[in-house]
């Protein structure tokens, strides 16, 4: 019978086949995916909450847009209560603004690539502002209508020529 003490040296000098390193790089990759499920799942959580938080605070008002850019958080002109509560990988990343008229103040909105890209400038919409972020508009074209459009403008044009 072996003794476990000349046993265990002669499995760590074992030489390591193709088998043994497909099995390890088997198991890094099942817990890798598993982090991630559940980094996913807790995402999607806090993402929930937040749209429950959005929809809670989401008031009408009529707004005449002025400009709209997508630029960093530090070029933008945002009071210093609202730079203090974004986070710091918000900081560094290109963010949506639109600059817009509400009554007598102009106010910079932050707003999602879809509700940016729909936006016309220089006119007044009924929009949906959830503190300092607009949320959607009425009344006008959606981001999907307007490329249909754009696209069968430019196929119109192609066949002119």
């Amino acid at each position: 019978m072996y003794n476990y003490c000349v046993l265990s040296p002669m499995l760590l000098a074992r030489e390591w086949t193709a088998l043994d390193g497909m099995l390890l790089a088997g198991v890094i990759l099942v817990l890798i995916v598993a982090l991630l499920y559940f980094l996913n799942r807790a995402a999607y959580k806090k993402m929930d909450e937040q749209q429950a938080l959005i929809d809670s605070t989401k008031m009408s008002a009529t707004i005449y847009v002025i400009d709209k850019k997508r630029d960093k958080l530090k070029n933008i002109s945002l009071p210093k209560a609202a730079q203090a509560q974004i986070p710091a990988y918000a900081k560094m990343m290109k963010l949506y603004f639109v600059k817009a008229k509400i009554g007598p103040q102009i106010v910079t909105l932050m707003c999602d690539k879809n509700v940016f890209n729909a936006v016309p400038l220089k006119k007044n919409i009924k929009a949906q502002i959830s503190g300092m972020y607009l949320v959607d508009f009425v009344g006008l074209k959606s981001a999907d209508e307007m490329k249909k459009k754009r696209k069968e403008k430019k196929e119109k044009q192609k066949k002119e020529k």
